[in-house]
């Protein structure tokens, strides 16, 4: 498992995670109810790799711990409802003599989804998370903030308390990302990748992707003397990790490079449990190092 996209929350030093497999454990995933939409829960990070052992809701290496969350979810798509709907509303029209007013519609389409709901498909979800408790930053495996704080309440109420809050810089980012195109030095260990999103700030909003391409001459130029700022810059980590970092501090095609993985590659596991172990102890490391880069550059603020 390598994380694909990474939404950075950060809380306080001060939060204990002591005992959080039980906490976990105690709100973990239960069956969508023949009448819910969706449940979510805590799910074991290893999932069926787990099973027949004692199975734990959380996998600690050294100071990064490994969370899943699972959910739910019945497919009852509107078309369907709204098709559906229209043949009770015919069939009230001609039981009735007349159209049903608005309270009458709710009503059947309640009763409709009521009737519907049991027999709907159901759809597994997972959404994976890194607690870092070196930089005291949770990384969610999502660029969508609506599920990273899904997770982020799903955490909440399994410890009670957890005042995360989305990351923050003190920098403006996406001037900072701009300049890094434009030429200034990057930090050490950084380099330009091949693909930036430009926005330009004025009424008309333009987006320019560039995706494939070396980050610089005379188009890359043009744009910036345009106006166009960057949103979203692909950077590299030496040779052990990609990313595209956008100004709204997501981390977006987190990628593991040859450097990094050659890694596992050199390692003998046949054990699927091993290989997954493996690999988030690398993924953990490098996500250590690319924050670590990261911070003092944004002036990441931290929870108080």
């Amino acid at each position: 498992m390598f994380f694909r996209n990474l939404t950075l929350f950060r809380f306080p030093a001060s939060v204990s995670f002591a005992d959080i497999d039980e906490r976990l454990r105690d709100t973990a995933l239960k069956p969508v109810g023949p009448l819910e939409l969706s449940s979510r829960g805590f799910i074991p990070p290893f999932g069926n790799a787990a099973e027949g052992d004692d199975v734990a809701y959380m996998h600690q290496i050294e100071r990064s711990i490994w969370l899943a969350v699972g959910g739910e979810d019945r497919l009852l798509p509107s078309a369907v409802v709204n098709d559906q709907l229209q043949k009770k509303i015919a069939e009230f029209e001609a039981r009735n003599g007349r159209k049903p007013g608005g309270k009458m519609r709710r009503q059947l389409k309640d009763e409709l989804v009521t009737d519907l709901l049991p027999r709907a498909f159901v759809r597994p979800v997972r959404t994976d998370a890194l607690v870092d408790l070196k930089h005291h930053v949770i990384a969610i495996d999502t660029s969508s903030k609506k599920s990273a704080e899904a997770v982020v309440s799903q955490v909440r109420e399994a410890l009670g308390s957890f005042p995360a809050l989305p990351l923050n810089a003190e920098v403006a980012t996406g001037t900072l990302l701009t300049g890094w195109l434009a030429g200034d030095a990057l930090p050490a260990g950084l380099s330009l990748g091949e693909e930036c999103e430009l926005r330009d700030p004025g009424d008309s909003g333009a987006v320019v992707k560039l995706q494939g391409m070396e980050l610089s001459g005379e188009e890359i130029e043009t744009h910036l003397e345009s106006g166009k700022q960057v949103t979203r810059l692909a950077l590299r980590l030496d040779d052990h990790v990609s990313f595209v970092l956008g100004d709204d501090l997501v981390i977006r095609k987190f990628k593991l490079l040859d450097g990094a993985v050659e890694q596992l590659e050199s390692s003998d596991r046949d054990d699927i449990r091993a290989e997954l172990d493996a690999r988030f102890a690398l993924m953990a490391a490098e996500f250590d190092r690319l924050f670590a880069v990261l911070e003092p550059v944004l002036k990441l603020s931290k929870a108080g």
